[in-house]
């Protein structure tokens, strides 16, 4: 939601981004501590990671809807059903990091 990669997140919490894609996957679990370090480079508290949120603002509520609303939407399109099936059968991470270039650079076009 935020746009940062997987890369930009594992500098900020001194790991490799394959580490941050097995946290992801749930391959590996993911302490308190880092956590938190998770929470503090996204900008959310670690209140935003669980169901039950005591600490958003109506703002930040509110923006996350939209994204998840814009999402909900894209996704369910036949064009973004589609894009989302294809790109997720990409494996090589350089690859998918083009398309998303790719794809900005039109967005801007």
């Amino acid at each position: 939601m935020l746009g940062m990669s997987q890369t930009a997140l594992a500098e900020g919490l001194n790991v490799t981004f394959q580490q941050v894609q097995k946290y992801e996957k749930g391959t590996n679990r993911v302490g308190a501590s880092r956590l938190q370090r998770v929470a503090d480079c996204l900008g959310v508290s670690i209140s935003h990671f669980f169901d039950n949120p005591v600490a958003h603002s109506n703002a930040s509520v509110n923006e996350a809807m939209g994204v998840k609303n814009d999402l909900v939407s894209f996704l369910s399109s036949d064009e973004g059903a589609e894009l989302n099936r294809a790109f997720a059968k990409i494996k090589d991470t350089k690859t998918r990091q083009k398309i998303i270039g790719l794809v900005k650079t039109l967005v801007t076009a």
